[in-house]
């Protein structure tokens, strides 16, 4: 049978494979995509910014 300190240990384990797989899980769900997301958008806002900037320019001449 167990002792009470490889009881502690294995709940220890447990917890900590627990967390582990919920922050997978968390990660591939929500934060990589809202992170890849936020980078394409902040992109294409300054390509729109820039050509914006060169039409203005180009304007002027």
């Amino acid at each position: 049978m167990f002792e009470f300190d490889q009881y502690l240990g294995f709940l220890a384990f447990a917890a900590i494979l627990t967390i582990g797989f919920w922050l997978m899980i968390f990660l591939t769900a929500f934060a990589i995509p809202y992170w890849i997301t936020g980078t394409m958008l902040e992109k294409r806002k300054m390509k729109k910014e820039a050509k914006k900037l060169e039409q203005e320019k180009a304007a002027r001449s």
